[in-house]
């Protein structure tokens, strides 16, 4: 599907062929730089690898004259990385369970008594203390530094009526579907291709929590102008709107939206209804965090079994 949103407009416009294979990781990208020997123009880099490299100086920073990032949600922004899509942690419920209408927020998701039924959560810190916290009432604008105590004591009470703490996207829809909750914790690309093959789920975007994946340019890559050229063509929203159809995923920019059938729109993350209803992950925090909190995280699950 790349190839289809992206690559094509960028061959077609520019003759430069474009030669996928997989992404470098984290070890494979310093040696590259640090060696000078750098055989990719574009990688897609992870959240937590992407600070790292840019700590040490090994990518080349995005050039704002070439890439037209000027309608780009202020939280997508970085001088080296070029936000390939917006995606969100948002709650899936059946409809079969719910036929007029399920939790349309944290609140109403640990709300046991309005909405009856056992529910579903990943086995994993990132999103779910998030989660916590919006339904103990934090402000979304207060949400960061994370409380981690709070956060714990409101997850304890959700526990109990948990039934699946799922570890990979394809559980999310599929237990619904079965009947092993009656609602879950969700990637919106997951639920969003089961109900666009007709699947009994609706999503809500309430306290949905985004969060974006790059993609970025090697220090020293030797054709590091094609590369700059190629983000623009993603940049171009209709562009992002063929990627958004095929995945559920919300381009950076908020044009994108228009490209895509109607009754897909309020499907999409960056929708403008849905986005102010969600918050952004401060992926700069969970980096520093991370590791503790996932610790404490696996003292937790263990101590409830």
């Amino acid at each position: 599907m790349l190839r289809e949103a992206y690559f094509n407009d960028f061959e077609a416009t520019t003759g430069v062929k474009i030669v996928d294979s997989s992404p470098a990781d984290f070890g494979r990208l310093r040696a590259m730089v640090e060696s000078g020997n750098v055989e990719y123009t574009v990688t897609e880099v992870e959240s937590e690898d992407a600070w790292r490299a840019i700590e040490m100086n090994l990518l080349e920073p995005i050039d704002d004259k070439i890439v037209d990032r000027s309608k780009f949600p202020p939280q997508t922004l970085n001088p080296y990385l070029y936000p390939i899509s917006t995606y969100s942690t948002v709650i899936g419920y059946s409809t079969e369970a719910f036929p007029e209408g399920g939790p349309t927020n944290w609140q109403e998701f640990w709300d046991v008594k309005a909405f009856p039924g056992p529910r579903s959560m990943r086995n994993h810190p990132i999103d779910n203390l998030e989660a916590a916290l919006l339904a103990d009432g934090v402000a979304p604008e207060e949400l960061y530094p994370l409380d981690l105590d709070r956060a714990f004591a409101k997850l304890d009470e959700i526990y109990p009526h948990v039934t699946v703490w799922w570890t990979t996207g394809a559980q999310q829809a599929q237990q619904l579907i079965d009947g092993e909750a009656v609602m879950t914790t969700g990637w919106n690309s997951r639920l969003y291709a089961a109900i666009r093959k007709g699947a009994p789920i609706k999503m809500e975007f309430g306290g949905g929590v985004m969060k974006a994946a790059a993609y970025a340019i090697p220090r020293g890559a030797p054709h590091a102008e094609w590369g700059q050229k190629f983000f623009a063509t993603m940049a171009k929203p209709e562009n992002q709107g063929k990627y958004a159809l095929a995945f559920g995923l919300s381009g950076p920019d908020p044009d994108h939206v228009n490209f895509v059938p109607e009754d897909v729109r309020l499907l999409l993350p960056l929708h403008p209804d849905n986005l102010k209803k969600q918050i952004w992950m401060d992926q700069e925090w969970w980096l520093k965090n991370g590791q503790s909190v996932t610790e404490r995280w696996t003292e937790w699950m263990l101590s409830h079994n």
